[in-house]
């Protein structure tokens, strides 16, 4: 169970290059909280509600994501400026388009979409977080300091040396806090 509330806002505008740009963001900060295994779920649950900003809002395809964590439960959601509430359409497996609601509704434990003030609305989805595994122990990041009694002075091992020398790569970030 997740004790502190963990959120992450992008605005931006429903564009085809932009809904790509977020889908990356999205799953970047979600490994950063270490939920790897909600990843494939909230990028593609992001992608379709994007989508339809980029379809169906009028007046402008401005709209803010935010996913945030809470105990147990992740909500992704997304706030556009159209009043008008999506509906789920009955599609035929072969349909190009009419099917986002469905997919979002199939891969998340719950979803909605509620007015949101006097004009726009917010459709979210939720996702149950999975226990958090436990952290690696923190080690420096390039050296460790290790005394050499016999020799009288300090080394200085490098640690990806090290761990190359056990079959480890170093771990790597592309998300800052």
């Amino acid at each position: 169970m997740i004790s502190q509330p963990r959120h992450c806002t992008v605005e931006l505008q429903a564009l085809p290059s932009r809904i790509g740009q977020v889908r990356r963001i999205v799953s970047a900060q979600l490994r950063y909280w270490r939920l790897d295994p909600l990843i494939d779920r909230a990028a593609l649950g992001v992608t379709e509600l994007l989508t339809n900003v980029h379809l169906h809002a009028r007046p402008d395809k401005l709209c803010t994501v935010e996913i945030e964590l809470r105990l147990d439960r992740l909500t992704v959601s997304v706030h556009d400026l159209d009043p008008r509430l999506p509906e789920v359409q009955d599609a035929t497996s072969s349909a190009t388009c009419g099917r986002g609601l469905s997919m979002v509704a199939a891969v998340s434990e719950s979803w909605g979409a509620r007015p949101n003030g006097e004009s726009g609305k917010v459709v979210w989805f939720t996702l149950a977080a999975p226990s958090p595994v436990a952290a690696p122990p923190v080690r420096p990041p390039f050296a460790t300091v290790v005394e050499s009694p016999v020799r009288g002075f300090v080394e200085v091992e490098r640690v990806a040396e090290a761990h190359a020398l056990q079959g480890h790569a170093p771990a790597r970030s592309a998300v800052a806090g």
